[in-house]
């Protein structure tokens, strides 16, 4: 287990920040939708949802939404604190 996994394991986060991005590009109207999470639409036709989110059961319900709105799911990443 790495250092950074150990304090992980130590000191759990909450409110860890993610960067999803799915294939195409949203409106920023759907901000709401995903609970006023920023919305940015990127040259190579992706957009990127960024924004805290407050836990894992957290994470799954946003990632719920991207599945049932039917967009197609680029990546999800943990983004370190800063």
């Amino acid at each position: 287990m790495s250092s950074e996994e150990e304090y992980e394991r130590s000191h759990p986060a909450t409110d860890v920040s993610y960067e999803i991005r799915i294939k195409g590009h949203l409106d920023a109207r759907w901000a709401a939708w995903f609970d006023g999470m920023d919305l940015s639409r990127e040259p190579d036709g992706t957009t990127v949802i960024q924004g805290a989110i407050a836990d894992q059961a957290a994470l799954h319900g946003v990632l719920q939404k991207v599945r049932d709105l039917g967009l197609e799911l680029v990546s999800v990443t943990r983004m370190k604190p800063s």
